[in-house]
C-alpha cells in the first residue's frame, strides 16, 4: 500500500495540485521535492497531472525508454504521458481549505505546496500537532525529523538537528 500524497504549487491564493501514489512520507517525496524541484521544476511538475511515483526528473531525454511498465531511472511516472489514462489532470483550488479538503479526500497522508519559492509540508493526520492541516517549511520538518538534505545551492549535505 502506498503513502499518498498531493503536491500543489500556490500561485496567489490557487493552487494546482496532483495526486501521488506512492512513498509521500517525508524522508522520500519530501526530500525529493526540497532537493530536485526549484519553482520553475514544480510547475512542470504540476502541468503533467497525477503521478504514480516522484523522482528527481520530470522529464524524458531524447532517446530513452520510458513507460510505465518500464519506467526509466530517476524519471517521474505519471498516469497520463507513461499509461496513457485520462482524467489524470492537475486540479485547482481557490484557497488552502480546499486544497486540503481535496488532499484529504484522495486518501493523501501528507501534502507539498510550492509557494513563492518555498516548500512546505502538512499532513491530513488531525493528531499530529505539527503538520495536521499546517503549512510547515519543509526544509523545518525535515530538520525537525533529522532527515539530511542535500542543497544544490551550497553543494552539501546539511544534517538535520
Amino acid at each position: 500500500m502506498g503513502t499518498r500524497s498531493r503536491i500543489g504549487v500556490m500561485h496567489g491564493d490557487n493552487c494546482k495540485s496532483v495526486y501521488c501514489h506512492w512513498d509521500g512520507y517525508l524522508d522520500f517525496n519530501g526530500r525529493l521535492l526540497l532537493e530536485h524541484y526549484d519553482s520553475s521544476k514544480a510547475n512542470h511538475l504540476v502541468a503533467l497531472g497525477d503521478l504514480s511515483s516522484l523522482r528527481p526528473d520530470v522529464f524524458v531525454a531524447e532517446g530513452v525508454e520510458h513507460s510505465f511498465e518500464k519506467p526509466a531511472e530517476d524519471i517521474c511516472i505519471f498516469y497520463g504521458r507513461d499509461r496513457g489514462e485520462t482524467g489524470c489532470e492537475f486540479q485547482t483550488d481557490d484557497t488552502f481549505e480546499k486544497f486540503y479538503e481535496r488532499a484529504d479526500a484522495c486518501g493523501a497522508e501528507y501534502y507539498y505546496i510550492m509557494k513563492d519559492g518555498e516548500w512546505f509540508v502538512g499532513t491530513t493526520y488531525k493528531s499530529d500537532t505539527k503538520l495536521g492541516g499546517k503549512l510547515v517549511p519543509l526544509a523545518e520538518a525535515l530538520a525537525e525529523q533529522d532527515i539530511d538534505v542535500y542543497d544544490e545551492t551550497e553543494r552539501a549535505l546539511v544534517v538535520g538537528k
